[in-house]
């Protein structure tokens, strides 16, 4: 999953106030793209696992090849929307420096994060570990406020730190009940997901997410297609398993994004954050479902701590 808190930009007067009719219609879109946008990240999850571990696929090989397509569709939408934009961008050398930088340490490193914890571990664990995000954003405004965390921020760690300790042990101070390279990816992730909202500077905020995104999974994707040659290991893929590429890139990245961007901007970033926390709970019902995926209840625990520190730190 890799989704950025986005503020909504008013279109019109501020003295003008939208009929209450409108209102009504705003919020019932906005929260119903933010439950759909959180559905299609962790459906998406589940089929990256089903994908990796059925054709053997590398993380890294998918999370190339999901960049450079989702990086198409959101091109695309650029070029619709915000024109203008992607030939300022494009052609200004410090702007390009900015989402080169954004790109790499924020989206890419997110992504990679995201399907090494997945191949691991499951998505379910890879998807609530993402949200570790909100600690490091909690850490990361505490230090550049120079202040400790309050009350319920201060148990939102505690939560987050025992969540995950259920997660790697099961309880079980003395066992590994998952690789722990999986946990360390997962949190990596969270860490990478933090970048997203701190990394972008001013001269980047006045970007379309579309433009910006765009220009940074194109960074991503041909730093990783570099690296890892992709053409050298080509896994043998069925229809069933491009069709699932496709709908990993096409629903998974681009169209669950843009899903939540509307509904940042319709029911406010904090709102669309919190409906989107649907998102654990479809991969953990998926997995199960679909993968046969076996929870202990100790994960369960584990996972209902963390999504307890994604509501405290949220507020």
């Amino acid at each position: 999953m890799t989704r950025e808190r986005t503020e909504a930009v008013p279109t019109g007067p501020a003295d003008v106030a939208p009929p209450a009719g409108a209102r009504g219609g705003r919020l019932l879109r906005g929260t119903l793209c933010a439950l759909v946008s959180g559905a299609c990240f962790g459906l998406s999850g589940t089929a990256s696992k089903f994908v990796m571990d059925a054709y053997s696929i590398d993380p890294l090989w998918l999370s190339s090849a999901r960049q450079l397509g989702a990086c198409a569709l959101f091109l695309l939408a650029a070029l619709v929307s915000t024109p203008g934009q992607v030939r300022e961008l494009a052609t200004t050398p410090r702007l390009l420096a900015q989402a080169v930088v954004y790109g790499l340490l924020g989206v890419t490193f997110s992504q990679v994060g995201y399907l090494e914890a997945i191949d691991l571990t499951n998505s379910a664990t890879a998807t609530v570990l993402e949200n570790s995000s909100l600690l490091f954003l909690l850490v990361y405004t505490c230090v550049q406020h120079r202040r400790a965390p309050l009350g319920r921020e201060t148990l939102a760690i505690v939560l987050a730190l025992l969540g995950i300790f259920l997660l790697a042990t099961g309880g079980d101070p003395t066992t590994m009940v998952v690789p722990p390279a999986g946990i360390a990816w997962g949190v990596a992730a969270g860490l990478a997901t933090a970048l997203i909202s701190v990394l972008p500077a001013r001269g980047l905020a006045r970007f379309s997410s579309f433009v910006v995104n765009a220009f940074a999974m194109l960074v991503g994707g041909v730093v990783l297609v570099a690296l890892t040659r992709p053409w050298r290991a080509w896994p043998q893929v069925d229809a069933l398993g491009w069709a699932l590429v496709a709908l990993i890139v096409a629903v998974g990245t681009f169209g669950a994004y843009a899903l939540y961007v509307q509904a940042a901007k319709d029911v406010g970033p904090m709102r669309a954050a919190l409906l989107a926390t649907i998102e654990p709970i479809v991969a953990l019902v998926s997995s199960a479902l679909l993968l046969g995926q076996v929870f202990l209840p100790t994960d369960l625990v584990g996972f209902a701590l963390i999504m307890a520190m994604v509501f405290l730190t949220a507020r």
